[in-house]
């Protein structure tokens, strides 16, 4: 073919593997000419990129007399390539000083290398079709179709991310656009924020908002609420572009949101943001318990949310592979902004190798920012914390508590932590004769509500505490009474709204007193 690649061979022919002698010919006569070409390919090719053995351990010996900066020649290659079989039966010094003489241009050395990884990436696929074909076939009682599936995800995974090259040097003109660029968006949207909002003004004055390309961790000890801020956090994006689109279609407010549960099922999860929405117990909406009207306002919420860009995935125990490969395709398809993932320690490493719970939650983190780059989105993930955090006195987490906590804090643009001191005060709870009693109970009145999401690490800003409240009967966070609350909900567009709706956005619900939605805007 004109590409140098073989033409498909005829039936019953042996099948010959894609590959371009005559380009791995033209590099290796560039690299034993100049040196100085090996600029241009390092980091792109690697010695098993090559389709001949005997030009693959060419260029591994050019490779490293370079690196020993050590002239690479035909003579100096040939001396180390004393006694070579494979050398000598194609002429030994003398095919080495073809190669330098057949050279046309050094500039395309970099073309030249970009051929030849493509075809070993091809080889590549064509080999793993062959093994999946092979296992189809194979009928093994343990090897099921799922499993061969997410087998060969994870194959793919692997082989996509050793075989994408780094965009290399950015001159800094094209980085100072960029961030020009950034700073104009920030300044449009009004506020300062350099990302998307959380929906969380307190937060966002801390934060900045969530920047593209971020991994951000969201950590804590069980029952904190780490499923609640980031259910809350997830929605107000989404929220913020669904009443975008109301206004104008192409509108790009807030985002398409992408949420990976790996604890909650879906219809848990949605049924937590309807309870919340509507203002709503959880435990009632489960348990049937809902009168007519709370139920015709559940529903109302519900309709006006059907068509809310949030897309979530339950499926327990996901490789990180599989993650990658299912963020990439609802980006395609729908589009994504906002990543979550709840929460990281769930997740399981792509290679499948025993090498310590370590090394696996590195793969993991670095997996998650690898995806926060390639599809320039921020990535919120969830996180553990070790229990060491109830053995101190001050119970606020720290970043030496994160579980495995090297890999995530290193990785990570910023890391959260949510602490409520009332979980823990209220666990202590004495007897109501005790006399201590009235003193726990003064306690417990000021801090009940009350909660901190303490920046640990952040490489865009300070770090600090924003101080949140937790409405623990509808599993939401909002800003403190007397900030700039953001509404959390809007109720349904003008004429749709039902006189149960109507009661969310503030209204005296029939025969009661008024539900206090005005206290826990978000």
């Amino acid at each position: 073919m004109a590409d140098g690649t073989p033409a498909p061979a005829a039936e019953g022919a042996p099948r010959i593997q894609p590959h371009n002698i005559e380009a791995e010919h033209a590099l290796l006569g560039a690299l034993l000419v100049s040196n100085e070409a090996f600029g241009q390919v390092e980091g792109v090719l690697e010695p098993k990129h090559f389709y001949d053995p005997v030009h693959e351990r060419i260029y591994d010996v050019i490779r490293k007399l370079i690196a020993k900066k050590a002239l690479a020649s035909p003579i100096t290659v040939n001396q180390q390539l004393t006694g070579d079989e494979g050398l000598e039966a194609l002429g030994g010094g003398a095919y080495l000083a073809g190669l330098a003489a057949g050279v046309v241009s050094l500039r395309a050395a970099p073309d030249y290398a970009a051929t030849i990884r493509e075809l070993y990436t091809r080889r590549a696929l064509v080999r793993l079709g062959d093994d999946i074909q092979a296992r189809a076939m194979s009928f093994e009682i343990e090897d099921e179709p799922v499993r061969q599936i997410e087998a060969a995800e994870q194959s793919l995974y692997l082989l996509a991310e050793t075989g994408r090259e780094s965009r290399g040097f950015l001159s800094f003109v094209a980085a100072m656009t960029q961030a020009v660029r950034v700073a104009e968006a920030a300044k449009k949207r009004g506020g300062g924020l350099a990302g998307l909002s959380s929906g969380l003004n307190t937060l966002d004055d801390r934060l900045g908002g969530f920047r593209n390309s971020d991994l951000v961790i969201l950590a804590a000890r069980p029952s904190m609420g780490k499923t609640a801020l980031a259910l809350n956090i997830a929605y107000a994006v989404a929220r913020q572009r669904l009443k975008a689109r109301r206004r104008d279609p192409e509108a790009k407010d807030g985002g398409v949101v992408g949420f990976f549960s790996l604890e909650m099922s879906a219809d848990q999860l949605a049924n937590r943001l309807l309870a919340a929405e509507a203002r709503l117990q959880s435990h009632k909406i489960l348990e049937g318990k809902l009168s007519g009207d709370e139920f015709y306002r559940f529903v109302d919420v519900a309709r006006d949310l059907e068509a809310l860009p949030l897309h979530i995935d339950d499926t327990p125990a996901l490789p990180i592979s599989m993650l990658a490969a299912r963020a990439r395709r609802l980006k395609r398809q729908h589009g994504l902004d906002f990543l979550v993932v709840d929460y990281l320690q769930l997740v399981r490493p792509a290679t499948g190798r025993q090498d310590g719970r370590v090394q696996e939650v590195s793969e993991i983190t670095q997996g998650l920012k690898a995806i926060a780059k390639e599809l320039d989105i921020p990535v919120l993930a969830l996180s553990q914390l070790s229990r060491k955090v109830e053995d101190r006195e001050d119970k606020r987490p720290q970043l030496a508590d994160l579980r495995e906590s090297g890999s995530i804090e290193q990785d990570a643009d910023a890391v959260m932590f949510i602490f409520r001191e009332s979980y823990y005060h209220d666990r202590a709870k004495p007897p109501e004769d005790d006399p201590k009693f009235p003193e726990w109970q003064s306690t417990a009145e000021r801090l009940h509500g009350k909660a901190e999401i303490i920046i640990g690490k952040q490489r865009h800003g300070p770090i600090g505490t924003a101080e949140l409240m937790f409405h623990d009967s509808y599993t939401l966070f909002s800003d403190p009474p007397g900030s700039r609350d953001r509404a959390f909900y809007d109720g349904p567009t003008a004429g749709t709204r039902s006189g149960a709706t109507a009661q969310i956005a503030g209204k005296a619900p029939a025969g009661g007193s008024q539900t206090g939605a005005d206290e826990i805007e978000f």
